[in-house]
């Protein structure tokens, strides 16, 4: 079944916690955390305290999106901070081979990803070399945007891909994706779909349980 893996980058800062306490005793098993280094992208979010600080009182697999140039650099210091997959884009990164071996060599799963103009196969020939591919369905940096539907086509060409060539790999989409448009990236083959602001700008557990009601019908 699909999973649902809520952004926190929309979630309100001055209670982070508070709004993390409203997604327990739902079905997610994963958060999603965007750090962004206002030089690959030109917004600045959170770094390696806030991420420690929420993983001791938080059981949730770590799903993490840098969006920061050379994430090479501080590998470490985020498997330290309790990070559990770390995607990175493939823009940002001098080697994207070296950096996904490094993430790899520090113990945890590696994804990759791109800009939604980048072209999609430059990221074929890591494919067999990452657990997940992200699409992404806005342009990196800030949250509550629209949903670009020409992305839709991007998952369909990964999800084509990773299932002819029998790769162990998740799909992932982020970006604009509400209940209301949730249907058609399940339909186009995702794994695992991040939702922001329609998560944490609504009734949280009410709304994370509408998804996962979703997910199930889809699932039939």
């Amino acid at each position: 079944m699909v999973e649902l893996a809520p952004s926190i980058l929309s979630a309100n800062f001055a209670n982070l916690q508070g709004d993390l306490d409203q997604t327990k005793g739902t079905d997610l098993k994963m958060i999603h955390v965007d750090v962004m280094d206002g030089i690959f992208v030109p917004n600045i979010s959170f770094g390696f305290k806030v991420i420690s600080d929420i993983r001791d009182k938080n059981d949730y697999f770590f799903d993490t999106h840098l969006m920061i140039e050379e994430p090479i650099r501080y590998i470490d210091e985020f498997k330290k901070a309790g990070c559990d997959r770390i995607t990175i884009q493939y823009e940002a990164c001098e080697d994207v081979g070296a950096t996904i071996d490094a993430i790899k060599k520090a113990g945890m799963e590696v994804g990759l990803t791109s800009k939604p103009g980048t072209d999609k196969n430059l990221l074929i020939p890591y494919l067999d070399k990452v657990d997940l591919v992200l699409v992404m369905s806005v342009e990196p940096g800030f949250g509550g945007q629209s949903f670009m539907e020409e992305t839709i086509e991007h998952m369909k060409f990964f999800r084509s891909y990773i299932d002819d060539n029998k790769l162990d790999c998740l799909l992932e989409v982020d970006g604009g994706i509400k209940t209301t448009n949730v249907d058609k990236v399940i339909d186009a083959g995702v794994d695992i779909i991040v939702s922001g602001s329609d998560v944490f700008g609504n009734e949280i557990k009410a709304q994370i349980d509408k998804y996962y009601e979703i997910f199930k019908q889809k699932s039939l």
